[in-house]
């Protein structure tokens, strides 16, 4: 099953089915997604229409909650190599996460406000909406617990990080409202879904450009039924969580720190992860972070080219 959200008057919009090509929605019985996820039956209730994504919001507009990890260590080891810090090895054992904004997800098409002087980046992510997982639940319990597959765009304002993470208590100015692609994948219509992890190149351009090209399923070193179960240790969580992926990062293939896709590599999922490999390079970061005007495309395609979640696509104002 492919859903949407239709932007109507109300913050959580109305739920539609979308046909597995991207070409046709219908409304649905329950009037949300929330619902749906609390019980609601999905069932067809309108006549069918073209499927717009302009008239999409994020497929949970509002969540209850959004936890977002870092499954892949490749992205976290880059970042202590670069300020020449040893990365401790429980990294690679026990998950980083952080919790989110998740009042309110920016729509797929929705402009990226920010200043540039606090260094806007994007963060190309895969995310799951969970039904409801009890607290202590184990990593099957917690992976039989995924309804949903999305695409994320993790907003990051990179410059205001250091200062936040120095006070020790974490994200809130630097991880402002993130987008969600416009469709959400139930696990039985993703043929690339294998023991918690979603199998595909997720791609992500920069003003036209191919920049990022990684695969989402190479090197996830915690599935996503461990992400779960990382986050439910300590408290339950209700139907319609999100749960991020962290920025989806692959090495080298030659066992360096990563190249562009211009050079062969797999490029980068966020513009932070290019300037860690010029640093490490280099000695310093070249590309710059965000700029007003430019604009990130990210999107995954199945195996016949066609695209899974539709695209998230947005523009930088700094006005």
């Amino acid at each position: 099953m492919k859903v949407a959200t239709i932007k109507t008057d109300h913050p959580d919009g109305q739920l539609a089915v979308v046909s597995d090509d991207l070409t046709i929605w219908h409304s649905a019985g329950a009037r949300t997604l929330q619902a749906m996820l609390d019980g609601r039956t999905a069932d067809k209730q309108g006549p069918d229409a073209p499927f717009e994504m302009s008239a999409c919001t994020s497929p949970l507009p509002r969540a209850y909650q959004f936890l977002d990890g870092s499954a892949y260590v490749n992205h976290v080891a880059l970042v202590r190599q670069a300020r020449g810090a040893v990365m401790p090895e429980h990294f690679w054992t026990d998950p980083l996460m952080y919790q989110g904004t998740s009042d309110g997800f920016l729509d797929p098409t929705k402009t990226i406000h920010g200043d540039e002087a606090w260094g806007i980046d994007f963060e190309g992510e895969i995310a799951v909406i969970i039904g409801a997982v009890p607290r202590g639940a184990s990593r099957e319990e917690a992976l039989a617990a995924v309804r949903f597959v999305m695409l994320l765009n993790d907003v990051s304002l990179r410059n205001l990080i250091p200062n936040e993470l120095s006070k020790g208590f974490g994200f809130v100015q630097s991880k402002p409202a993130s987008a969600c692609s416009p469709v959400a994948v139930s696990l039985d219509a993703l043929s690339g879904w294998s023991n918690g992890k979603l199998h595909g190149v997720l791609n992500v351009d920069l003003n036209g450009k191919p920049f990022g090209r990684a695969d989402a399923g190479v090197d996830m070193t915690f599935d996503f039924g461990t992400l779960i179960a990382h986050a439910a240790k300590t408290r339950d969580l209700a139907a319609g969580t999100i749960i991020g992926s962290g920025t989806v990062s692959n090495r080298d293939a030659s066992g360096g720190p990563g190249r562009p896709v211009a050079e062969g590599g797999a490029g980068y999922s966020c513009i932070a992860e290019q300037r860690m490999v010029e640093t490490i390079q280099t000695g310093a970061p070249v590309t710059p972070f965000l700029k007003d005007g430019d604009r990130v495309r990210m999107w995954m395609e199945d195996g016949e080219g066609r695209s899974i979640f539709g695209e998230i696509n947005q523009v930088v104002t700094t006005q």
